[in-house]
């Protein structure tokens, strides 16, 4: 929560940018499709390189996309029993022409429906080569 506050506090000293804003939410729903649908080398290719990941006590460092999904090309079955994920809340906290901070909470679920866990984020999202997507994400999801 305090995380939180002192981001608030940081974006309302930042100009906002309404279209990379739109830009980069675009970005994070193709990252949730691709994610949802299982495929390491889709989910790949909605990030930006070097991607990091910060998660259960660890900093994880992709360079390319091929890295990223020969790494995760199993993840679906590691989080099992998750069904597919969503995000609960997206917010924009801070923005300019290239880079947008959201702090989220996405929610993963069974097949039945049923939540099986909620996690508080903060994701990176990048224009790069006029691509933009997820470079950095820090969770407290394992």
């Amino acid at each position: 929560m305090r995380m939180l506050l002192v981001l608030i506090c940081a974006a309302a000293l930042h100009a906002q940018d309404p279209k990379a804003e739109a830009d980069a939410r675009k970005a994070m729903d193709a990252f949730m499709t691709a994610f949802n649908s299982g495929d390491a080398q889709a989910w790949s290719l909605t990030l930006n390189y070097p991607h990091v990941r910060l998660a259960s006590g660890t900093v994880r460092v992709f360079q390319t996309a091929a890295d990223f999904a020969r790494e995760d090309k199993d993840y679906a079955k590691r989080l099992a029993p998750w069904h597919h994920s969503a995000w609960e809340s997206m917010n924009a906290v801070q923005s300019g022409k290239d880079k947008v901070h959201f702090v989220v909470t996405f929610v993963r679920y069974d097949a039945s429906g049923k939540v099986i866990g909620k996690f508080p984020s903060l994701y990176v999202v990048t224009l790069q080569n006029g691509h933009w997507g997820v470079q950095a994400r820090s969770s407290y999801a394992p």
